[in-house]
């Protein structure tokens, strides 16, 4: 699949309207597979905070809802957006709940997981807030793992080369 392909595939929005990450996202991308009842669910500010920071230099963060690590994001899409909104003041757009993993596993993440990370690793997503930095032309630029905070000098530094200083 080419890398404009990616920015292509088809999405839902957590509210149901259909888009893409070419409609999300203006320019490069954070996609991080959230949960609202995960250990790592207050990295929620951290993202939150990057996109505040990083809008104006065209950085988008994408939050993909998922159940598949024990049944962490249990939610309506509802119950989703006000915990968010609520809880971490989140404006950054949300998915539709996806499959990151698996026979289920949406195209977005079968593209997604073929990037490795910094030890080489490809493959399944590990757990929640695993993300996936992204170019504006939608490749993959950096795959940071989920106990690596939004806020770590590496996923910074990652930031600002792609989008610039």
């Amino acid at each position: 699949m080419t890398d404009s392909a990616l920015t292509d595939i088809p999405l839902t929005t957590l509210d149901g309207r259909p888009t893409t990450l070419a409609e999300l996202a203006d320019g490069a991308a954070l996609v991080v597979n959230v949960a609202s009842k995960c250990g790592l669910t207050p990295q929620y500010a951290a993202l939150e905070q990057l996109a505040e920071d990083y809008a104006d230099r065209g950085l988008t963060v994408i939050g993909v809802p998922c159940n598949q690590f024990m049944g962490q994001e249990p939610g309506s899409p509802q119950e989703i957006a006000t915990f968010c909104s609520t809880t971490y003041g989140v404006t950054f757009p949300l998915l539709a709940k996806t499959d990151v993993n698996g026979a289920d596993r949406h195209p977005l993440y079968a593209e997604l997981t073929r990037a490795a990370d910094d030890a080489g690793e490809a493959g399944d997503v590990q757990w929640n807030f695993e993300k996936f930095l992204l170019a504006a032309d939608g490749t993959v630029v950096r795959r940071f793992r989920p106990r690596t905070a939004p806020d770590a000098p590496e996923v910074i530094s990652a930031i600002d080369a792609v989008v610039g200083r």
